[in-house]
């Protein structure tokens, strides 16, 4: 790897990265993004941003975690993914901040819908693709009377333990870490150009 290269990719990108390469593999190996990771990676990111930045790195940490926090809690509930997917995120808020998780989230998210739409395709599942658009339509409406739904569907951990319809689950962190990866090359490649 080039010097110049290395020498760009500030110690909050590298920690991230690491990390979310780690979770990227145990999400599509087994579905599950785990506390050993996330509370970790959380914590340090908010002393060190704290640490390096004074005050402004802290508020920034923190603004960067709540987004994270605030944006994938509301599915976390509707039953979308599990909670190691928000600890996740932000966690990687704690560490680079609240600029760098808007495009690392939206192209995270855009990674999400593609990689949901092939498997449409791929396992033909367009009327189980239906229903679920539907629920989470539902889920929204009711969203003023109750936060969490209390009906018999299916959550993401009982559903990855059922082998047919575990190939239909996407693994959302590993989804991030595309948004990451992305986010890391474009300030390395065209940010600093």
């Amino acid at each position: 790897m080039d010097a110049t290269i290395v020498m760009s990719i500030s110690v909050s990108s590298l920690v991230v990265l690491i990390a979310s390469l780690v979770a990227a593999t145990t999400d599509i190996w087994r579905f599950k993004v785990y506390n050993l990771l996330t509370f970790p990676l959380l914590l340090s990111g908010i002393a060190y941003r704290g640490f390096t930045g004074g005050s402004e790195g802290l508020k920034d940490s923190l603004a960067g975690m709540s987004l994270g926090f605030v944006l994938f809690l509301l599915p976390y509930l509707w039953g979308a993914f599990g909670a190691g997917d928000v600890k996740f995120v932000s966690a990687v808020g704690a560490w680079l901040g609240f600029e760098p998780m808007v495009p690392i989230v939206l192209i995270g998210c855009l990674a999400t819908g593609c990689y949901a739409a092939t498997l449409v395709v791929l396992h033909g599942g367009y009327r189980e693709a239906w229903a679920n658009l539907q629920v989470a339509f539902y889920r929204l409406m009711i969203l003023g009377r109750r936060l969490r739904a209390d009906d018999n569907l299916e959550r993401v951990q009982t559903v990855a333990q059922e082998k047919e319809r575990r190939k239909r689950l996407i693994p959302f962190s590993a989804m991030i870490t595309v948004g990451i990866v992305f986010t890391i090359v474009w300030n390395i490649f065209f940010k600093n150009s």
